[in-house]
């Protein structure tokens, strides 16, 4: 929770201007049936009649309207206090939110589904957001104005304390039995946000599946059941505070009526005055409304503290990928040898091993592939070499550099990487090639187009390279969006090019037409390919065979042929012996 805290820090001044604020709005506010009290003990009953009567009541009359206008003139200026800390934090937290992810490699961003770092950035945030403005001007208000409500309403009227202590212990009987039951409903509510962003979201994204399959029921079905049980636990809550609220305020018209009950007894034996048991009155309303503004932040703070925990966890996770105290450099010309050196990696949490003793070296100028089965650890290896995981044992070196004693972002500047799943970002074609090289002139943007097969069907675009990239790239076809992420990491002309599979919706023809161009275009840069097509690495300098995580071939495709099993069924499964040849 420190980690929340700290976040209060640079708007002290204005929770400390709002206090301040509040403690005189509290003083002119107890202050106001005192003056109500003198009026119609002093003004009316004692005051007679004549000018001296009317100028006496004026005169309080003046002084209360100035109190209410200093007391509206404070709640103004609380409430800006109030709202500028509360978005000033929100604010700040949403930052250092994103900026933590933006930091998570790929074991952190495991443990987190993405449905729910979305809530944690938006609902839960809104929450804190929401209670610490409330909580700056009701939970210091409160006490302020209760405390100094039953010190006021026993100086006017001592012999009747035991109403205030008899109303209030019901309050807070009520308020604790609430608290009690709507408490652990609060985080069951964070955790139902979080399935139905998940649900929707995966509905949003697979809608085009959905329809294919004629689903659309069985999702609404689904969806339903999480909005439904979402719908009734929030339902259960607002129910409870639906209760209290009633049977506080029948215990407020309850007290009131034996207060005047008690009070004309008391005035019967001239213990009181008329004004004081209006005063007592008017000071225990006051004391109920604190009660119940601290209710109010007692069903909402356990809530926020929930959001706060949730917060506190993605803030406090430990990065697995950092950066050395005192980083290595590469050389001032980087060649891009890639070297695995005995390899072994296992996921966090795992027992086993995914990945065991690999080695091999990728060298400048060549091609080196990796081919395996499904799920045999290809997009695990290459993902070791720009850091998203790091190896558990061995080690991964460019130029001689062990990659872990490396700054991430001096290595990652050495790295072209196309993942499996082409991302683009909205904005335009041109925007999404600037990605990787903001200063890029024309032709270099001509030349990636080129190079990566892309610059026909950008040309047939009707503004060509400024034409607009919806979000995903969903307004292009799987194949289009790969030539262009490939075209962004050629962009980058960096010396060691990975390519994950990112030739998969592409059909041979462009296939065949990329693999040449890459040949004459890549030059002395080492190209690591990984993928599925053996037609696609017949002529690779090195092909890398991969089983259950183990490298079970190396070297070139005839050679493989003859002395992999793995490598010869893959390619006896994709092709005819004569076109293996």
């Amino acid at each position: 929770m420190t980690k929340i805290l700290k976040f209060f820090k640079p708007y002290l001044g204005n929770i400390a201007a709002a206090i301040v604020l509040l403690f005189l709005q509290a003083n002119a506010e107890l202050a106001l049936p005192d003056y109500m009290s003198k009026i119609v003990d002093i003004g009316i009953l004692k005051g007679g009649e004549g000018q001296g009567q009317a100028a006496y009541i004026l005169r309080m009359g003046g002084a209360m309207l100035a109190l209410t206008l200093a007391a509206v003139a404070a709640t103004v200026a609380v409430g800006y206090f109030g709202s500028r800390t509360a978005a000033g934090v929100a604010r700040d937290l949403r930052r250092a939110l994103f900026a933590k992810v933006q930091d998570f490699s790929a074991a952190e961003m495991d443990k987190f589904s993405t449905a729910s770092l979305i809530t944690r950035s938006t609902n839960d945030i809104t929450q804190i957001q929401m209670v610490s403005n409330m909580a700056l001007r009701m939970l210091f208000f409160a006490p302020i104005i209760g405390i100094g409500g039953v010190i006021r309403a026993t100086s006017k009227a001592s012999s009747m304390w035991w109403i205030i202590a008899l109303a209030v212990g019901l309050l807070l009987s009520i308020i604790l039995i609430v608290f009690a039951i709507a408490l652990p409903k609060f985080k069951k509510i964070q955790a139902l946000v979080d399935k139905l962003n998940l649900v929707a979201r995966e509905n949003l994204t697979g809608m085009m599946v959905i329809r294919a399959f004629s689903t659309q029921g069985r999702e609404k079905e689904r969806f339903d059941a999480v909005n439904k049980d979402l719908t009734g636990t929030m339902l259960f809550v607002s129910r409870g505070m639906a209760v209290m609220m009633p049977l506080i305020m029948l215990i407020m018209n309850l007290v009131s009526i034996l207060i005047v009950w008690v009070g004309a007894g008391e005035i019967a034996q001239a213990k009181i005055q008329i004004g004081d048991m209006m005063a007592f009155m008017q000071y225990s309303m006051q004391i109920f409304f604190s009660f119940l503004m601290m209710s109010m932040m007692f069903i909402m703070i356990p809530r926020a503290s929930i959001s706060a925990e949730r917060i506190h966890q993605v803030l406090a996770t430990e990065i697995s990928v950092r950066d050395p105290e005192t980083p290595a450099t590469l050389p001032a010309q980087v060649k891009g040898i890639v070297r695995f050196e005995s390899v072994s990696f296992r996921y966090p949490g795992s027992s086993e091993d995914v990945l065991h003793r690999i080695d091999f070296t990728a060298l400048p100028g060549q091609v080196t592939a990796i081919i395996g089965t499904t799920g045999a650890g290809k997009t695990t290896l290459v993902s070791l070499i720009p850091r998203f995981y790091d190896p558990t044992e061995g080690r991964v070196s460019i130029d001689g550099v062990d990659v872990r004693t490396l700054e991430q972002k001096s290595l990652r500047q050495a790295i072209g990487f196309v993942p499996q799943k082409s991302s683009l970002f909205s904005g335009t074609v041109e925007s999404n090639l600037r990605y990787a090289k903001e200063d890029a002139s024309e032709k270099e943007i001509q030349k990636a187009l080129g190079t990566a097969q892309a610059e026909e069907f950008v040309a047939a675009l009707p503004e060509r390279t400024l034409s607009p990239v919806s979000q995903g790239g969903a307004n292009f076809s799987g194949g289009q969006r790969q030539r262009l992420a490939i075209a962004r990491a050629l962009m980058k002309k960096a010396p060691v090019l990975i390519f994950d599979d990112s030739f998969s919706a592409l059909d041979y023809r462009t296939d065949k037409k990329l693999r040449r161009a890459l040949a004459e275009g890549v030059g002395d840069r080492s190209l690591i390919l990984v993928t599925q097509r053996v037609a696609t690495i017949k002529n690779a300098h090195q092909i890398i065979v991969l089983d259950e995580g183990r490298m079970v071939g190396k070297g070139t495709h005839l050679e493989l042929m003859e002395t992999c099993e793995v490598y010869r069924d893959i390619a006896l499964s994709q092709l005819s012996r004569e076109e293996l040849a």
